[in-house]
């Protein structure tokens, strides 16, 4: 049977070329056949809401066969996060996957329905692997939302880059090889 990926992708367009749209053609590439790397649209990823992708979560991850391979890319990776410390979930999860993670309550970013609650990290239901990835010259998230998230989750593996970008437009084998070396 193929593990299965879950990726939750950006806010904007997602079309060709666009959005999460980069990072997941390379993951299944990377990945090979050993994986099912599930791609679903959010609900109005132009607009999203809270709410509304919650709800999509719910769906998504209760439908996973097997122990969750999880991955979020930017409003993805905090709408997921934010998910798995306030919902109950009743689902093995083999590793989480934050890239360009926003921390949200943090100046200028002010949008409270995605803020996470004080002390979100003791919520977390058990993960024995949580990779954060974040590239220095990121325009759109700044690198400072990969350092609180670094001190809030201090059991996290952190992979910083220099010249990625928020798209990662040339993929992530970093995260390819990470994804592979998950206990069975």
């Amino acid at each position: 049977m193929k593990k299965e990926v879950l990726f939750v992708h950006s806010a904007g367009p997602q079309g060709y070329h666009e959005g999460s749209d980069y990072l997941v053609s390379y993951l299944r590439h990377a990945l090979g056949g050993q994986y099912k790397v599930l791609f679903p649209m959010m609900p109005d990823p132009e607009n999203p809401t809270y709410a509304s992708w919650k709800a999509q979560l719910k769906k998504e991850i209760t439908a996973i066969d097997n122990e969750a391979i999880l991955i979020g890319h930017s409003l993805g990776a905090s709408v997921l996060l934010k998910f798995l410390t306030e919902e109950q979930l009743h689902k093995s999860i083999a590793g989480l996957f934050l890239i360009g993670a926003v921390y949200w309550g943090k100046e200028n970013w002010e949008v409270t329905e995605y803020e996470l609650h004080e002390n979100f990290m003791f919520n977390l239901p058990p993960i024995p692997q949580i990779y954060l990835y974040h590239s220095r010259d990121d325009q759109v998230v700044p690198v400072t939302h990969l350092m609180y998230y670094a001190d809030a989750l201090p059991m996290a593996t952190i992979r910083e880059f220099e010249n990625r970008g928020h798209l990662f437009g040339k993929g992530l084998p970093e995260l390819a090889e990470d994804i592979k070396r998950l206990k069975a």
